[in-house]
């Protein structure tokens, strides 16, 4: 992005994990940046940053974060994982109310580029896809499994209908492009990694689940970075603005097992990997019951689901992308990356099995689990006298 000193950009998130990874990024190369978040970023920033604090859910909050900015990354979602997922009136709230702010705030201001944050669950609902591309349908909305994947659908349509949109000021139109990343990687990522970490620390990550053929996708934070600037690029006259009104799915470009990619986290923390394997329908079942559960204690206990079932499809059900597309318009080109990284981000912070752990400790988590399992099965067997 050799112009990007002479450009504003916006990126609503831009304190969470990646949008303040791009905006360094950007920051670096000389633009001028605006973060735009519910909170202030939880580390320093260069005194030329500029933090707005706002909700995308307020169209006057956003008006007034977007004014005089060239170009907005809209990367603020809400309902991803966990028991987020579960939220569904925040989750519309914020990803299809709060984009049409953003597609509203632009035309008004006269913002003539956007780049989407998207999602590879805008086509993957639990179905098989091997080397999908950008000319897969979206899957249709009533058959998301969840409310995140549905309203992610729903912004992306339009913000891609919103392309060629005349601007207000009459000083052109809105160019518009959505990406689709895979799940996002890197030292320091804090939505999946530390959950996925704590699960390994506490023991509960004894098991995987589905075929050992299994193949997803990741990608680091970097190359996501990259991904975004190029595309932010891609929609300026330079380049015939040839990213408009296009999606771009994203990652590294490496199909892999999903257990078998943190199987050097596992490892690296000095924690043995499971050699139980379960049925992915066993797994599924289990996570519909916790929804169901959730569902109706949720509002008093508001627990932390072990999985919720779209996330038992995205670890579990064969999906993968070809880059093709990004790679011939966009000129993305991956890089090589591993999780060595993130292991020695996770054992600088105290991370990692220590050699003290006593016997009594394991031997009472193999009871509870013992416990747990003869519970379950006894709950099938008919009542006596019934």
């Amino acid at each position: 992005m050799e112009n990007a000193h002479t450009d504003t950009f916006l990126i609503t998130g831009g304190c969470g994990y990646f949008g303040f990874r791009l905006a360094c990024s950007l920051h670096e190369k000389g633009a001028k940046i605006i973060l735009f978040d519910t909170v202030p970023p939880n580390q320093e920033v260069s005194d030329d940053f500029v933090f707005i604090e706002g909700d995308i859910r307020d169209y006057a909050h956003v008006e007034r974060a977007i004014a005089g900015v060239d170009c907005v990354f809209h990367i603020a979602s809400y309902g991803m994982s966990g028991r987020e997922q579960l939220n569904r009136h925040q989750i519309e709230a914020v990803n299809v109310q709060g984009t049409q702010n953003i597609l509203k705030a632009c035309i008004e201001q006269g913002v003539s580029r956007l780049v989407y944050t998207s999602t590879f669950n805008v086509v993957f609902g639990g179905q098989v896809i091997e080397n999908g591309d950008e000319s897969l349908p979206y899957l249709p909305l009533h058959l998301h499994p969840d409310h995140y994947s549905r309203t992610k659908s729903l912004a992306e349509m339009a913000v891609l209908q919103a392309n060629g949109r005349v601007l207000k000021d009459g000083s052109g139109v809105l160019r518009s492009c959505a990406l689709r990343p895979a799940g996002i990687y890197g030292p320091g990522e804090q939505r999946h990694l530390p959950r996925i970490v704590g699960y390994i620390e506490k023991g509960i990550f004894r098991f995987v689940y589905g075929e050992r053929s299994s193949l997803v996708e990741f990608v680091h934070v970097d190359n996501l970075v990259s991904a975004h600037e190029l595309a932010a690029e891609a929609l300026t006259s330079k380049h015939q603005h040839r990213s408009a009104g296009q999606a771009y799915f994203i990652s590294d470009g490496r199909p892999v097992n999903n257990f078998e990619f943190f199987r050097p986290l596992v490892e690296g923390l000095g924690y043995p990997f499971p050699r139980l394997r379960l049925p992915i329908s066993l797994i599924y079942f289990f996570a519909f019951l916790t929804e169901m559960i959730h569902r109706l204690i949720g509002p008093i206990y508001n627990f932390q689901p072990l999985l919720t079932r779209t996330e038992v499809y995205k670890t579990g059900v064969t999906h993968y992308f070809s880059m093709a597309k990004a790679k011939v318009e966009l000129g993305y080109e991956p890089q090589e990356y591993n999780l060595d990284e993130i292991v020695q981000w996770f054992r600088s912070r105290g991370h990692g099995k220590k050699s003290h752990s006593s016997v009594f400790h394991r031997l009472l988590l193999e009871i509870m689990f013992a416990v747990a399992f003869v519970t379950v099965a006894l709950s099938f067997l008919p009542l006596v006298g019934s």
